[in-house]
């Protein structure tokens, strides 16, 4: 380790799980921990979590931090880290993480939209280096988005640019946590795609799933379809084609509006790898203005699951 070298605490708030790594201003993570986020149990409970987890990665830890970034779900207020009403977090009305959290570590604080946090990381350290636009998708227990253009953070007015999980594909789908219908989320957010598996698996009595699953529905989750379509499963092959079709109309209007063709994708669901990109790319093609076709771009996020704490830790050491 570096003499003189700069660390940051990043913490990726996400709905199930919250990770925590201490980070290099290299973008080098020299230690983390992981703990359940119980957003069930509501505000109070999640944040009595966020501090367990900075208690344990701090533990014996010599290193002296900068600062702490946290990339959180929702729309938040830079200037004073509030975070605002996020689809996955019941009772988070309005919520000063970043006051909280700065009273009670006495460091300072940058708090930003998951997502958000997710495409600087990617930006600085990952497979958006090369590109000066492009927008990152994260698909996890939600669909998040930041968008990065000619090498900046676009927010929005509010802080609420980039809320891709929540663009309609059909105003009859199924109702989302935001209270909307048919938003893309509700079709591939790791818990609607479970739960729309689970109801649809029993029309596909010979479906490899059932095997991997040993008839426990409770065990069905995108690793296990994945594993399936890997086996040749005919019905996995086609939850992850059309789930890449629905990303795909969602993910076309925005290149029409945005005049971006570069589409960076990680979280957990990512994990469908190629299929999944592929079925996204020709969806795409069909579907954007004609002058966009040839420029469609969808590539793996380099980070995976660290793109959250190294973007979380950017928060500290850049500013965007």
């Amino acid at each position: 380790m570096k003499k003189n070298q700069k660390f940051a605490l990043g913490i990726d708030l996400g709905g199930t799980n919250i990770k925590l790594g201490i980070v290099s201003e290299l973008g080098k993570i020299v230690s983390k921990v992981e703990v359940k986020t119980e957003a069930h149990l509501g505000p109070k409970a999640v944040i009595k979590n966020i501090e367990k987890g900075i208690d344990e990665i701090l533990k014996n830890k010599k290193i002296k931090l900068i600062g702490i970034g946290i990339g959180a779900p929702g729309i938040v207020t830079i200037k004073k880290g509030i975070v605002k009403s996020p689809p996955n977090l019941p009772g988070w009305d309005e919520i000063p993480l970043g006051s909280i959290i700065k009273k009670k570590y006495g460091i300072k604080v940058n708090v930003e939209n998951d997502a958000n946090a997710a495409a600087i990381g990617e930006m600085i350290f990952g497979a958006g280096k090369k590109y000066s636009s492009f927008i990152m998708v994260t698909l996890g227990t939600g669909v998040g988005g930041g968008i990065i253009y000619n090498g900046k953070l676009y927010r929005g007015e509010i802080g609420g640019a980039g809320e891709i999980g929540h663009i309609s594909i059909n105003p009859n789908g199924p109702r989302c946590n935001c209270g909307s219908t048919g938003c893309i989320e509700a079709y591939a957010g790791n818990h609607y795609l479970k739960e729309s598996v689970k109801k649809d698996l029993v029309n596909h009595p010979s479906s490899k799933i059932w095997e991997l699953i040993e008839n426990d529905l409770q065990k069905v989750s995108p690793r296990i379809i994945q594993m399936a379509a890997e086996l040749g499963d005919v019905y996995a092959k086609e939850i992850i084609f059309d789930l890449g079709v629905n990303l795909g109309i969602a993910f076309s209007s925005l290149s029409n509006v945005l005049d971006i063709s570069t589409f960076i994708i990680g979280g957990g669901v990512a994990g469908f790898g190629k299929p999944l990109l592929t079925s996204i790319k020709t969806t795409m093609i069909s579907r954007v203005l004609t002058p966009l076709k040839s420029r469609i771009n969808i590539i793996p996020a380099k980070l995976k699951n660290e793109a959250g704490i190294l973007g979380a830790s950017s928060l500290v050491f850049y500013n965007t």
